[in-house]
């Protein structure tokens, strides 16, 4: 069989939930992607295209074949990379408001034990501007990057907000722009992925039975062993994101969320404003469907 490349890439935002559309996608009869993120294009590139190419041997040979890698949006030379290999593929981009899309962000590398308890440090523009944790949310430097070896209409943006309240066409407006039939699995839309509400062994005791993963891990489906783990499970106390911290996100996105907001023809007051969550974001069309307003070579 040759090399089979992917037809559709969902590339990030990371913390955008894009493992949540990826979840959707796994579950069409007609789709295939990894159970891993690649990261091929972005921190993975050196391994080879042999490499990448014997990720998707074991798709079935009717499936199309696509991937999630969520941190190729912001990588510098990922575009690029795509471009060259795979430039015909659909590109999916789920985005957040990037204060709340930072924050959280740092609250996986806090769970995580990567990081201290006062997020400022990671948060701060003048401080931290270069860090992942506020690079990732330039969505306007990062689209326009992309336009620069996509046409506009290879891409699909997704609003997170959307997700609430219009999961169901979300998916369906994923599939047309993949260019297959509609499928979706009730259960699989109301499935949260990664959440960050559920209980995590303590940090210590994650730490010690680190080295014991590989025997461990398989155990995980066993019912006794499940419930040995729920005990031990405490609920993760996140350092909150202050309001001074929250404004100075805000202040520190403002021009590129206009880039972004000229960009896509979108209304994006809700991010712009001082609002915390739930602000009004509305796509007057997805991005997909802006091909006639010019493409970008």
């Amino acid at each position: 069989m040759p090399d089979r490349k992917p037809a559709f890439i969902i590339i990030g935002a990371v913390k955008g939930a894009t493992t949540w559309i990826a979840h959707q996608l796994r579950c069409h009869p007609d789709l295939w992607l990894p159970d891993a993120e690649p990261h091929y294009f972005s921190t993975e590139y050196a391994r080879g295209e042999k490499w990448y190419a014997a990720l998707f041997e074991e798709a079935p040979a009717d499936r199309i074949v696509g991937e999630k890698s969520a941190d190729y949006l912001a990588h510098p030379e990922a575009a690029a990379r795509m471009a060259g290999m795979v430039p015909d593929a659909r590109l999916i981009v789920q985005l957040r408001d990037p204060v709340q899309r930072a924050y959280s962000d740092y609250c996986m590398l806090f769970r995580r034990g990567m990081v201290k308890d006062d997020p400022r440090p990671y948060l701060d523009g003048k401080r931290a501007a270069q860090s992942r944790f506020l690079e990732g949310g330039l969505y306007g430097r990062h689209l326009n990057r992309l336009l620069h070896h996509y046409r506009r209409d290879q891409l699909h943006v997704i609003f997170y907000e959307t997700l609430r309240t219009s999961a169901d066409k979300v998916v369906a407006e994923v599939c047309d722009h993949i260019g297959v039939r509609v499928h979706m699995t009730p259960q699989a839309l109301s499935t949260r992925q990664n959440d960050s509400a559920s209980p995590m062994l303590p940090l210590g005791l994650r730490r010690f039975l680190k080295p014991m993963r590989p025997v461990l891990d398989p155990l995980r489906a066993n019912p006794l062993f499940s419930r040995l783990r729920a005990s031990l499970a405490t609920p993760v106390h996140y350092p909150p994101l202050t309001e001074e911290l929250r404004a100075m996100l805000r202040d520190y996105y403002r021009t590129d969320m206009l880039v972004l907001q000229d960009l896509l023809r979108t209304d994006l007051s809700g991010w712009l404003s001082e609002i915390p969550q739930g602000g009004k974001v509305e796509a007057r069309g997805t991005f997909a469907r802006t091909a006639e307003i010019g493409r970008t070579p």
